[in-house]
């Protein structure tokens, strides 16, 4: 995996603004500045590549850019962009409309086609993670996403906080990641973001088949993870949230691509994630007046002699001595 990254704090003043104009050139499409900034002015911007996708986490201060007819005809690298908004306000004239994105939301645009970007519409600065796929990487027709790009998306319900979560974890978590890992991500990323897409036109069944099993597995995991907790969360509870039969979620979660060693059967990723759950909690110093058992329910866990023998299969110790190993290590640090 290669990140590169990029900031204004060591330039002149006078030169951070086009500084980042040419950055922004150069990680998404080629754009130029409507107006100048203040004199203050200050960005930064990271790039993960993966593949033939590039992540894009990035802060900046007000500012106006655009991407004109003749900056198209000059360079156009034919690609979808994403962003997610963290921090700020950001307007976006896009095909004669104006629209306004906020913290949660996803703003889109097209590569060829003209538009201005107004960064912090009140004067602030702006947070934000955004994603580029070529158009042709995207296993969504193109006359389908050409009827959604430029539309503020909800990024915090649904398949869209299902994106944004992935989008914000991956940006997060870049540093424990491979090479190896780029196809895995790469593919994930794509199909979670037709799906975005296709759901916004009530269209998921012109996404391709492949593309729906990644998404649906990547939603079954999100709600198992808000589960956890939950004693009686079974397959069918599981099956039944996602409108689907045992079976089929059995198979998915058997067919899709699995990091190497991860759990094979839903209730062994759950019986997984709950222990690493309470893993965390008793090497945290902050809960050590909390007992075992107590830690044990919180992470669905009902009957503390399971949690126990659980415990000790999967990590080879008892909890109470690996919180007291945990202490220990702490002390010495």
């Amino acid at each position: 995996m290669i990140e590169t990254v990029f900031h204004t704090d060591d330039l002149p003043p006078g030169e951070r603004a086009d500084a980042f104009v040419e950055q922004l050139s150069r990680s998404h499409a080629p754009v130029d500045m409507a107006g100048r900034p203040g004199a203050g002015f200050l960005a930064s911007q990271r790039i993960i590549e993966l593949g033939r996708v590039a992540v894009v986490p990035a802060t900046m201060d007000a500012f106006v850019i655009r991407r004109t007819p003749r900056l198209i005809r000059r360079s156009d690298p034919e690609s979808y962009h994403l962003s997610l908004i963290t921090r700020g306000t950001v307007g976006l004239s896009l095909g004669g409309r104006d629209t306004l994105h906020g913290p949660g939301q996803l703003r889109t645009n097209d590569s060829s086609h003209p538009l201005e970007i107004r960064l912090g519409t009140r004067g602030e600065r702006i947070e934000a993670v955004s994603v580029d796929v070529p158009r042709s990487a995207l296993p969504l027709p193109a006359d389908a996403a050409r009827r959604v790009i430029g539309r503020p998306l909800d990024g915090r319900g649904g398949v869209g906080a299902l994106f944004a979560a992935f989008l914000t974890g991956l940006a997060a978590g870049s540093a424990s990641y491979t090479a190896a890992d780029v196809p895995r991500l790469e593919t994930v990323l794509t199909d979670l973001l037709a799906t975005v897409l296709a759901h916004e036109l009530d269209a998921l069944d012109a996404l391709p088949p492949e593309t729906r099993g990644h998404t649906l597995n990547l939603r079954v995991r999100a709600f198992i993870h808000q589960h956890l907790g939950d004693p009686d969360l079974t397959p069918g509870r599981v099956a039944d949230a996602h409108h689907i039969s045992v079976s089929r979620l059995h198979r998915v979660f058997r067919e899709r691509e699995r990091p190497e060693g991860s759990p094979g059967t839903v209730m062994a990723y759950v019986r997984a994630e709950r222990l690493e759950r309470a893993r965390r909690e008793l090497a945290d110093p902050a809960l050590g007046g909390r007992p075992v058992h107590e830690i044990a329910r919180r992470w669905g866990f009902a009957h503390p002699s399971a949690f126990a023998r659980a415990f000790r299969a999967a990590y080879g110790v008892t909890a109470r001595d690996y919180r007291m190993r945990a202490v220990e290590a702490g002390r010495e640090g």
